[in-house]
């Protein structure tokens, strides 16, 4: 069995599917079928081995399937915790960020256009 990375430069389809087959493999290795893991996680059978050849699928169901499988841990590496640089914390003097800003166009970019202005 080949183990292939997951990386941004593979397609969401791909990306699916090496889920599916790590999630498939942890299920086997755990000696759970596929109809107890969907019951324990309360999802169909179908929807199980939707997830596991790579369909797209709701985000709740795959965390009530990590769930059962005991790998929640993995889920906090997934969006880790932001930590604001120092730089950041200084600016802000404590407060936390509400939004994000636009970017600042140069002051050329404030000037009304007219025609001849192309170049």
């Amino acid at each position: 069995m080949t183990i292939m990375n997951i990386s941004k430069l593979l397609t969401d389809d791909a990306i699916l599917a090496e889920i599916g087959k790590r999630i498939a493999r942890y299920r086997i290795d755990s000696q759970v079928t596929q109809a107890d893991l969907a019951k324990q996680a309360g999802v169909s059978k179908r929807t199980l081995e939707r997830v596991e050849t790579g369909a797209s699928a709701q985000f709740s169901t795959i965390i009530r399937i990590l769930r059962v499988l005991d790998l929640m841990e993995g889920l906090e590496n997934l969006v880790p915790e932001p930590v604001p640089r120092p730089m950041e914390l200084l600016k802000q003097r404590g407060k936390v960020r509400q939004r994000a800003s636009t970017s600042r166009r140069p002051d050329k970019a404030h000037k009304k256009w007219s025609w001849g202005d192309e170049s």
